[in-house]
């Protein structure tokens, strides 16, 4: 996968985006191509024919194009654009490149008729990747249901916490994952945790993947659904457990998926306790009243339209075309990978998110969202559409 060979990015939901360390920037994240240098190109921006098909989402995507817009207009934005590196890239120009390819998807009556316009008027910045060749590392991710209950059973005893609230105070380094909720993940209403448990999970890999993922929709017991985001978390870098599994010889690489990593924890549940404390990082949850998920820009995020990238180093926000392999259920319910282009937005990021090669596909709400986004871990390539000058 990635450096995160496990499920994914966190979805960092209202978290505050630090101003842009451009000058500590090894590379420019980003350079100019012109259409021949790409190969089959005219093809490659024809194949989102999706949007064009009986069950197209269109609307979705004029959606996702909409939240960038309003991000836009934010001081965040302004700051964010101050000092971006690449040449030709200001918060203006995506503007007006969001615009306008808005006004395309309206306008247009077909995939061949975008992919003629966008030819026409739009230059492409493609992604330097990890290797400095424009390889980029895709996996997904996606909002969680689970069951859930908002009193401590028998059953449910694993919990979600609210953000302390002088977590700004704690001293530094802060507690540890396991001195925050013990090895066996039932301590943390015996410390600093007592008194902010916000609701219970049956499932205790369950309840880390909400962490993971940074928002959910939980099943109540009542018969309700709760929906929570991410509040704040403790100062640690993201260690993957599905990158520690690989360290320990369970799993070789390039075969690690979120189903393998949950199938291996549900025959080896003794492991929860030796691999769950290795991330130190813990994440605490706000209630959303049933607001969408929602990514480091403070607007939603959009199935299938909207990505995580290293905001330090790719334009917030922007119109973007990724190129990489999705997996689709066959008639049969067999999820099979299926060579994509699709337009995207730029809306997320995440603490395992890293550097110019590697992109989060948000992949949507639910078992099947969560099923495709696990199998997700392919190479592929970003690029970024502005409008020519």
């Amino acid at each position: 996968m990635k450096p995160i060979a496990f499920c994914t990015a966190i979805a960092l939901s209202l978290m505050a985006l630090p101003l842009p360390a451009w000058a500590n920037a090894v590379t420019v994240p980003l350079r100019r191509v012109e259409a021949s240098e790409v190969s089959d190109f005219s093809t490659l921006l024809g194949l989102d024919d999706q949007l064009w098909e009986a069950n197209g989402d269109r609307a979705a995507l004029l959606t996702a194009i909409e939240h960038s817009l309003a991000y836009l207009q934010t001081a965040e934005a302004a700051a964010a654009y101050e000092q971006y590196p690449v040449s030709g890239i200001t918060r203006g120009r995506v503007r007006r490149s969001l615009e306008r390819f808005r006004q395309l998807l309206v306008d247009c009556r077909s995939a061949a008729e975008l992919r003629t316009a966008v030819l026409q008027e739009f230059e492409l910045y493609q992604s330097v990747g990890s290797d400095g060749q424009g390889t980029v590392d895709f996996t997904g991710y996606f909002e969680p249901v689970y069951q859930a209950s908002r009193t401590p059973t028998a059953e449910y005893r694993y919990p979600l916490y609210r953000i302390p609230p002088d977590l700004e105070q704690w001293a530094r380094p802060h507690p540890s994952r396991r001195q925050l909720e013990g090895e066996d993940g039932l301590r943390g209403t015996q410390g600093r945790l007592q008194g902010l448990e916000l609701v219970w999970l049956r499932d205790r890999l369950e309840a880390y993947l909400v962490q993971v993922q940074g928002s959910a929709r939980l099943q109540l017991t009542d018969g309700s659904m709760m929906s929570i985001g991410y509040a704040g978390r403790t100062d640690y870098p993201y260690v993957s457990i599905g990158r520690e599994l690989v360290n320990d010889g369970k799993f070789r690489e390039e075969e690690l998926t979120l189903p393998m990593v949950i199938e291996y924890f549900q025959a080896n549940p003794a492991a929860l306790n030796t691999y769950l404390p290795r991330n130190d990082r813990f994440v605490f949850f706000r209630e959303t009243t049933g607001t969408p998920a929602t990514g480091s820009l403070s607007v939603p995020v959009t199935a299938e339209r909207s990505i995580a990238t290293d905001k330090t180093l790719l334009p917030p926000g922007a119109l973007a075309l990724i190129h990489t392999q999705i997996p689709y259920p066959d008639a049969s319910g067999t999820l099979i990978p299926r060579l994509v282009s699709r337009y995207v937005l730029d809306q997320d990021t995440g603490g395992a998110i890293r550097g110019a090669g590697r992109v989060d596909i948000f992949m949507g709400t639910g078992e099947l969202a969560g099923d495709r986004a696990g199998l997700i871990n392919t190479p592929g390539e970003l690029y970024y559409l502005l409008l020519k000058e």
